[in-house]
């Protein structure tokens, strides 16, 4: 039985962990290290993806798990804010490499009704925009007057979203804050729709304890650092850009690196259209990472890369549960390749990656500093495969705020590392209907999953309670239980 523990009162911008009472052993520590039983553990938590308001069952399932697993360090891959949420609209942005501000005061008409349309397909599927670079639409150009309005405003808007956007943070982070677990945030396509950029985002996140995301401005990559105010005083980082960092983790008396955690900022849309890939920055970064912490390194990041494809088989249209491939892959439909992929692993919808391949498997593979990724992106994915001696795997979302898998495969991932053999963690979903049962609100915009794990065989219980890893065992019949008229899709 999981003992309770005492709620604390909110956290104040200069307060630190108490470390005494952290269930973090590494924050009691002062570092990222291995336990004197040999073990550490990191939680992923991917795609939370919700307004100012966070689901309070997005909360529960992060407080059950912090509890049931107890973790060292919670690792957020990307989309914790959904920037296309209405009360952004005022400084939405739809692509980052867009017209600043997407033609917000433009003829009069607000972001929160385009984005609206967008996610609705109203107007026939065609979205009219004035003045934005990337729309197509053929709206009226804004003209000076509406820009001057815009530029008067601006201030006044940013402030609002960074408040609304502190809010969001504060909420997501009060099981780990309560616990004295630190964390480290990487980006995902949509954080950054709100408004802000990431190094102000980076900012914020900072403001609360635990945060061992590292300033970034003018960083210098190989120049190890401290990050104060993270509650672990002795912990080294290594800084690229903000959501690109690297946290080596040690051994019982903090002598020696014993692996690495490499957090990367994987992008977000690429101009020839879907999704774009990490910085040449943050590439050359990888390719530095090992032999900066003189060990190998697992990644965390949101978008997942091609090579995830090689974990699934080909298969005809016709194929029971058989998915469709997303746009460079959308000729062919798949299902995972049982052979390659870990028992109690699940395909719920195509994997989204970028069309092209930037290299960056070829970096991991070629420096042989590398032995594992795992992304989130793909809400309604949960798998774990070997492909050329890299662990690879997907993580389904978190959050009740978005689309996603039945609410009961809501989860987050954890790892155990055992220093007897740290580049081979075990791994595990723990799901919201295990940990916490039945969601006590009605966000939760459900679609079925397409493909459920016939067989757990040898899944490894990390939590040791039978039941936690065991269910799925039979196709899940179509469920549809969307309160809304559209599902918030990527």
């Amino acid at each position: 039985m999981i003992e309770a523990r005492p709620s604390r009162s909110a956290v104040g911008e200069s307060e630190q962990f108490s470390q005494r009472d952290a269930v973090s052993v590494s924050a009691r520590l002062g570092r990222l290290q291995f336990h004197h039983s040999g073990k550490f553990r990191v939680l992923q938590l991917s795609d939370v993806q919700d307004g100012p308001k966070v689901s309070a069952d997005t909360i529960s399932l992060i407080a059950a798990a912090c509890d049931a697993s107890r973790p060292d360090l919670v690792v957020f891959t990307g989309d914790q804010i959904a920037g296309y949420d209405a009360a952004y609209a005022k400084t939405f942005r739809k692509r980052r490499w867009s017209t600043g501000w997407d033609g917000v005061y433009a003829a009069g008409r607000s972001v929160s009704n385009w984005v609206g349309s967008a996610l609705q397909g109203i107007n026939g599927g065609q979205v009219q925009t004035a003045g934005t670079a990337d729309a197509g639409g053929d709206g009226p150009a804004p003209s000076l007057a509406e820009y001057e309005y815009a530029d008067e405003g601006r201030e006044k808007d940013l402030e609002l979203t960074k408040d609304m956007v502190r809010r969001s943070i504060a909420q997501f982070l009060s099981p780990l804050i309560e616990r004295g677990i630190p964390f480290a945030v990487t980006y995902g396509n949509h954080d950054f729709q709100c408004g802000l950029d990431t190094a102000q985002m980076d900012a914020i996140y900072r403001e609360f304890p635990g945060c061992l995301n590292p300033e970034a401005t003018a960083a210098r990559p190989t120049q190890p650092r401290k990050q104060p105010g993270s509650g672990l005083p002795n912990q080294t980082v290594y800084a690229c850009e903000p959501g690109t960092f690297a946290l080596p983790v040690s051994d019982l008396n903090g002598r020696r690196n014993v692996f690495g955690l490499a957090i990367v900022d994987s992008g977000d849309y690429a101009k020839t259209g879907g999704y774009g890939v990490p910085s040449r920055a943050a590439l050359a970064f990888l390719s530095q990472i090992p032999a900066l912490l003189r060990t190998k390194a697992m990644v965390f990041q949101h978008i997942p890369i091609p090579q995830f494809y090689e974990l699934l088989r080909p298969v005809p249209t016709t194929t029971p549960y058989a998915i469709q491939g997303y746009r460079a892959y959308d000729s062919q439909c798949f299902v995972l390749d049982e052979n390659k992929t870990l028992p109690g692993s699940y395909l719920g919808e195509g994997i989204s990656c970028p069309d092209t391949d930037c290299g960056e498997f070829e970096i991991m593979r070629r420096s042989e500093g590398y032995f594992g990724l795992f992304a989130g992106h793909d809400h309604r994915n949960g798998f774990v495969g070997n492909y050329e001696g890299m662990m690879l795997g997907a993580t389904p979302t978190c959050g009740f705020g978005s689309y996603g898998p039945v609410p009961r495969k809501r989860a987050a991932r954890l790892f155990e590392f055992d220093i007897r053999h740290p580049h081979n963690p075990r791994t595990q979903l723990l799901e919201f209907g295990d940990l916490v049962g039945k969601p006590q609100t009605h966000k939760a915009y459900t679609f079925a999953l397409s493909h459920m794990p016939s067989s757990t065989g040898d899944a490894v219980n990390l939590l040791r309670k039978p039941g936690v890893l065991a269910g799925g065992l039979a196709t899940l019949a179509a469920l549809f239980a969307s309160l809304r008229a559209s599902r918030r899709r990527r």
